[in-house]
């Protein structure tokens, strides 16, 4: 049902090279970029503009402008979101969505991932040369910074004298274009929906059967309690009501002793 459609998407960032190879291998569609729209209108990562929108409602936004643009039935986006693991002190992380819409059929399909696998970090310095190591840990210049230009130094000596601190916040740039370590992440994210898509319902034969929510309550190990960590996973239909409760992915039936409320309070 996807085969020979073209699919439009609206991206200023690049993100056409990553996606277009796995929906024509897996699905056989043909990407059209869509490039009269203004994807930063609907939020920035350099925080210009404020994402109007949760990030669910602004992929479809974005893939309905391009539908739109380019008078297509077909569309795709991405959105990303990055910050500090809310488990894991010091750690980062990053959230990507890619969603699909067709109106041909009716239907929405989203996918999404949660990934540690990012460069996403900033830094407040004085000098250039405060920021050697860093530097390198986030993988400039390969990967953008938000202060990049041609002459870094001369970025922080600009942004000094408007800080109230007297420090420059640097900050990496994770828009995809100048984020390979994102490119990576949204290649992956492309296949993992292109997965979906040739799933279908069991009950109705919609595309896009997958998860939809997760259970927590993962009984303890030890003394059986349940924890927030998650029990089991919810897979539904896009298309209609059919649900189906199923174990984790991954086989663990009982959680960490560590994990739990009752053994580690």
């Amino acid at each position: 049902m996807f085969q020979g459609r073209c699919i439009a998407l609206a991206s200023r960032h690049g993100k056409d090279k990553v996606l277009a190879r796995p929906l024509q291998a897996g699905l056989g569609l043909t990407l059209q970029l869509a490039t009269a729209f203004d994807t930063d209108s609907l939020g920035t990562f350099s925080g210009e503009r404020e994402r109007p929108a949760d990030a669910a409602t602004t992929c479809r936004r974005k893939a309905e402008a391009a539908m739109a643009e380019l008078d297509l039935d077909l569309g795709i986006a991405s959105e990303g979101s990055f910050g500090p693991h809310p488990a894991v002190p010091l750690l980062a992380v990053g959230h990507e969505w890619l969603t699909l819409v067709d109106t041909r059929q009716g239907l929405v399909v989203c996918e999404q991932l949660a990934h540690t696998a990012t460069n996403f970090s900033q830094r407040r310095a004085a000098s250039i040369a405060d920021l050697d190591s860093w530097l390198r840990q986030v993988g400039f210049p390969h990967h953008g910074l938000i202060v990049s230009t041609e002459a870094l130094a001369l970025a922080i000596e600009q942004a000094l004298p408007h800080a109230d601190d007297g420090l420059a916040l640097v900050e990496t740039d994770m828009r995809a274009h100048l984020n390979p370590t994102r490119m990576a992440s949204l290649r992956r994210l492309a296949f993992r929906l292109v997965r979906r898509l040739r799933s279908t319902c069991p009950a109705c034969g919609a595309p896009g059967w997958g998860l939809v929510a997760t259970v927590a309550g993962l009984p303890c190990d030890w003394c059986g309690t349940p924890t927030e960590l998650v029990a089991h996973e919810r897979h539904g239909c896009v298309a209609c009501d059919h649900v189906l409760q199923q174990p984790r992915r991954d086989g663990l039936s009982a959680a960490d002793p560590g994990q739990c409320p009752r053994c580690n309070p």
